[in-house]
């Protein structure tokens, strides 16, 4: 016989109400409200869908304020709610409807936190002195944004800067193709690019703008030594790249090379190789 409560029992979720939520409850309602950007930016709110998103933001202390998720998904994820509970983390059971509610995927998993933003100013960020800074000059489109945010995560880089008119980094699609590395790195939100790349500059790092058209071949860079040194790195949107006088701000423009008959690569696709570049040159030497 076990000697404790078992986690994850529905008796052990939400004290001793565990009548799951429905989609009218108005925990659920005001929940739900956070996918729209108006409502993150006044609450200062947002959601993280999936148990991969919930384990990452649960390990990032102070960040989940509650957790929601179906009876089925409760029990299978047991150890994410017994996490929750050493938190301090309300968990409240929702029924399959108020959990279709609160997500925007197909096939949702069952699981739903509602987090506080951690965004920070760019100097609190460069006060730990990285040695590789993306930055997402303009970019709109929240797939592409969270993408390159996962990549920078998996490459070192320390803060991940959405300059200028660029998507909100809680909006729900940034968050899933982050896949949880959202809650990994000091993440920046800046309104004027250029300062952006004034305060990377005061701060030591050479700022490089990756760019189609770039009079520097990343080849030669990395060859050169050029990448060695701590970093930042500059992309530009799909369809537009970088604005002009933002990537004539930067110490250098940056091409991939291409030695096959393709026109170009994407925008994640050329955010991996630059990243990976610098992540090679920057590895300690045995």
């Amino acid at each position: 016989m076990p000697s404790g409560p078992q986690v994850g029992r529905l008796d052990h979720v939400r004290g001793a109400d565990p009548q799951p939520f429905t989609p009218r409850t108005p925990r659920v309602v005001a929940a739900r409200r956070l996918q729209r950007r108006r409502d993150r930016d006044s609450t200062g709110r947002f959601l993280a869908e999936g148990p991969q998103a919930v384990r990452e933001a649960l390990d990032r202390p102070g960040v989940v304020r509650e957790l929601f998720g179906t009876p089925a998904a409760l029990d299978r994820y047991a150890e994410l709610v017994d996490a929750a509970h050493r938190a301090g983390t309300p968990v409240s059971p929702v029924t399959d409807e108020a959990l279709a509610a609160l997500t925007e995927t197909v096939a949702p998993q069952g699981l739903v936190a509602v987090c506080d933003q951690f965004d920070q100013p760019l100097h609190r960020a460069l006060d730990r002195s990285p040695r590789l800074v993306t930055v997402l000059a303009e970019i709109r489109d929240p797939g592409n944004a969270g993408t390159v945010l996962r990549t920078a995560d998996a490459a070192g880089a320390a803060a991940v800067v959405f300059a200028g008119d660029a998507v909100d980094p809680y909006n729900g699609k940034v968050v899933r193709a982050s896949a949880g590395s959202l809650f990994h790195v000091d993440v920046v939100r800046a309104d004027d690019p250029t300062a952006v790349v004034a305060s990377l500059r005061a701060a030591g790092l050479t700022v490089l703008a990756a760019s189609g058209y770039g009079e520097t071949d990343l080849d030669d860079l990395a060859d050169d030594g050029g990448l060695a040194r701590p970093t930042a790195w500059l992309f530009g949107s799909e369809a537009h790249g970088l604005p002009d006088e933002l990537a004539a701000a930067a110490d250098a423009r940056v091409r991939v090379p291409l030695h096959g008959r393709a026109e170009s690569l994407n925008l994640a696709a050329a955010a991996a190789v630059c990243l990976y570049a610098s992540a090679r040159a920057m590895r300690p030497r045995e």
